[in-house]
């Protein structure tokens, strides 16, 4: 492991290649910018165009032409993959882990953009970490050592807290206390959940796969770590009578984007899934269309 003052250096060197801040002072540029809209509420609108037909295409169609980009290209550092896949991955969920230290004396709150659901049966969900596991992250140091975290959904009221909780503050510190945020209640596994949450997971790690460098070989670039969700929690006022639905407007998720940009969800518009049988029979679907390729495929 690396020393805590070598941890922090590095955390600092990794900030300044990426540049994830665009803006040379942040606090001016905020300052210009329009006040948060408290009346702005969750709502559904029509899709883009509600007369869209079989075999229509784009419903807002481009004539721009792409750039093709090797990943890999001579000279193109790491750093640019990054900036362009989480510019371009969007939006994403925030995994905001809470973790306990193998002898329970350390606390860690931290936020994960690298974050999914992939399966319900069982819960299953990932988690990525930058580095190796011989440099790990308070969160992937503790969940390692004990198995047990808990995924926490970032909801607006609680945006600025949730952001604090980055900052690169020494192993054995703890964010819940930068943060302020409250402690919750846990039943199967030791770390709390952050109360303000209105959706929060308790899970326990399954596996950990770690990833090398494809330009610099040797080095460990990233660490995966699946986790099963154990329990729910849900805010009473956010959930239906089945306990199987979370409602938008309650849960009032933060999106993650590129660089330092965030997006509040807002706007909801809806699609029942298509069934080929009784698109035909209501005369959607002409099945002529139907083809085995297209020119070009």
């Amino acid at each position: 492991m690396p020393s805590e003052p070598q941890a922090a250096q590095e955390m600092h060197d990794a900030e300044s290649v990426i540049k994830r801040n665009p803006h040379g002072d942040f606090n001016t540029v905020q300052e210009s910018r329009p006040d948060w809209d408290h009346e702005r509420s969750f709502h559904y609108t029509k899709t883009l165009k509600p007369d869209w037909q079989y075999g229509a295409g784009s419903s807002k169609p481009s004539t721009a032409s792409h750039v093709g980009i090797d990943p890999y290209e001579e000279g193109r550092p790491p750093a640019h993959n990054y900036k362009l896949l989480i510019s371009g991955i969007i939006p994403r969920p925030v995994g905001f882990l809470s973790t306990v230290s193998a002898d329970g004396s350390s606390t860690n709150l931290a936020p994960f953009s690298y974050t999914q659901v992939v399966n319900h049966d069982p819960p299953i969900f990932i988690v990525g970490f930058s580095g190796g596991l011989d440099k790990a992250k308070d969160t992937l140091r503790n969940l390692m050592d004990t198995g047990e975290c808990v995924i926490n959904i970032i909801s607006e009221d609680f945006i600025e807290a949730a952001n604090a909780c980055a900052i690169d503050l020494p192993y054995g510190k703890s964010e819940w206390s930068v943060s302020g945020l409250t402690p919750g209640e846990t039943s199967l596994v030791k770390p709390k959940r952050v109360k303000e949450s209105v959706f929060s997971i308790e899970g326990k790690l399954q596996s950990t796969q770690e990833f090398e460098s494809r330009q610099t070989p040797g080095k460990k670039t990233g660490v995966i770590a699946i986790i099963e969700g154990v329990k729910f929690w849900v805010r009473e006022d956010a959930i239906n009578e089945e306990k199987n639905l979370i409602d938008p407007e309650v849960l009032r998720p933060i999106a993650r984007l590129g660089g330092i940009t965030y997006a509040r969800v807002t706007d909801g518009f809806e699609f029942p899934r298509p069934v080929l049988k009784e698109e035909v029979n209501q005369g959607k679907l002409d099945q002529d269309i139907i083809k085995t390729k297209v020119e070009g495929q």
